[in-house]
């Protein structure tokens, strides 16, 4: 009588257990279902680059360039300069259509800045007067670049206008900068 007893007990306990189990499960899902989900990106945050653009200006030996008079869905999303790593400034942005497009300078060996800067975009043929200066174009897979080489009459100082967006895009954030 005593091993049918036993028996007994156990089911009701593996039983219960997967009762409680199923409890548990479906509470989970009614939390989980009243939760908010984004499933969208977050959203970038604005930076503010005007403290470090005056300590790159200071610190750099080519004329550091940002953009003036940009339009507002322009949105300055990342920013730094690095004095030890051939004085490399670095200022991004993201436009209401989701482009990316990013300035960044450096007294380091062309070529290689070049390619890490564009993300390995090759140059074309096709040169460009913009702002008084005349850029070379990069096409890519990932990015597209408009370069600028010997920044200010700085020989070695090199300055890339890259990213996902477009020439056009490309070419109204060269025009909009500003080097000092």
């Amino acid at each position: 009588m005593e091993g049918v007893a036993g028996t007994q007990g156990k089911q009701k306990t593996a039983r219960s257990m997967i009762y409680s189990l199923g409890v548990t499960i479906v509470a989970g899902l009614v939390m989980w279902a009243f939760v908010p989900h984004d499933d969208g990106e977050p959203e970038l945050r604005r930076v503010d680059y005007r403290v470090e653009l005056l300590t790159a200006r200071r610190a750099a030996p080519y004329p550091v360039a940002a953009p003036e008079g940009l339009a507002a869905d322009w949105k300055p999303t990342s920013v730094r300069y690095q004095g030890a790593d051939s004085d490399t400034w670095h200022l991004g942005f993201h436009t209401s259509d989701g482009d990316y497009v990013q300035v960044q300078q450096s007294t380091g060996k062309p070529a290689a800045f070049i390619e890490e800067a564009s993300q390995g975009a090759k140059a074309t043929e096709v040169t460009e007067e913009i702002g008084g200066r005349t850029w070379t174009r990069y096409e890519g897979g990932r990015y597209d670049a408009l370069v600028l080489k010997d920044t200010g009459g700085v020989k070695g100082a090199t300055t890339v206008v890259s990213g996902t967006a477009s020439f056009a895009r490309l070419e109204k954030m060269a025009a909009a900068l500003k080097m000092a």
